[in-house]
């Protein structure tokens, strides 16, 4: 049915009306309800009140907005992040705010696993982890390393979670319960080690996962922090 008027003056004024920043807080209001269509512009429309093609006017094309709306949810998680933090709470703290930002907005965790925002808040995450590093006293190209490492883990396994939550409920509860059921009744002749940890694997929780990799990590910093650097240049020589 078309469209009255008086609606469609309404329409075009809520277009003139948007702003990025509204584009950006509607995508994550839509995120945040578990919808995987986020940044489609109907949807979008149908969120803002407004004429779809206005989005376009702020935008350049779908793909900008993602990376503006992931840009945001970085920010989000940084601010949760206390003031005055020792580099290893530091990195545990934006490890678990970046946790809680991906699983509240799925859809955006899950796309950001292996995307760059090259954005002022990606920047403030990158300084973040550089610092610390360098706190622990890594320099030069081990300090790169190793802000990588701990970049690229937090977000392959803060993407990872985000995208489990954007399958079905039977999926998810097939996985989950895959512990319990299919690995309790692997052959034992076959999957000696698997048999022999099966109570063990089926307790294992997210959270133990989660914390387990963040220690880790900070770990391996730690260590290569206190290695002598003469040595680890020795090592890193070919050898004859």
């Amino acid at each position: 049915m078309p469209k009255s008027p008086a609606a469609k003056a309404r329409s075009k004024r809520a277009g003139s009306q948007l702003t990025p920043g509204a584009i950006i807080d509607a995508s994550l209001r839509i995120a945040a309800r578990g919808s995987e269509d986020a940044f489609t512009v109907r949807r979008l429309g149908e969120e803002l009140g407004a004429d779809p093609t206005a989005i376009y006017r702020h935008f350049r094309d779908k793909d900008e907005l993602l990376l503006s709306v992931a840009d945001h949810m970085l920010g989000e998680a940084l601010d949760a992040i206390p003031d005055g933090l020792d580099w290893k709470a530091r990195i545990r703290a934006l490890a678990d705010a970046s946790l809680a930002v991906a699983l509240k907005y799925p859809v955006v965790g899950s796309a950001m696993a292996s995307r760059t925002t090259r954005r002022s808040n990606e920047f403030r995450v990158v300084e973040l982890i550089l610092g610390a590093v360098r706190e622990a006293g890594l320099e030069g190209a081990e300090a790169a390393v190793h802000y990588r490492m701990i970049g690229d883990t937090l977000l392959a396994y803060v993407g990872q979670q985000a995208a489990f939550l954007l399958f079905d409920a039977d999926a998810r509860a097939a996985d989950d319960s895959a512990w319990n059921r299919e690995y309790r009744l692997v052959d034992p002749q076959r999957f000696p080690h698997i048999t022999g940890l099966s109570g063990e694997l089926a307790e294992v929780t997210d959270e133990q996962i989660f914390d387990a990799t963040v220690e880790a990590l900070i770990s391996t910093v730690e260590k290569r922090a206190a290695t002598p650097r003469g040595f680890v240049e020795a090592l890193q020589q070919p050898l004859a």
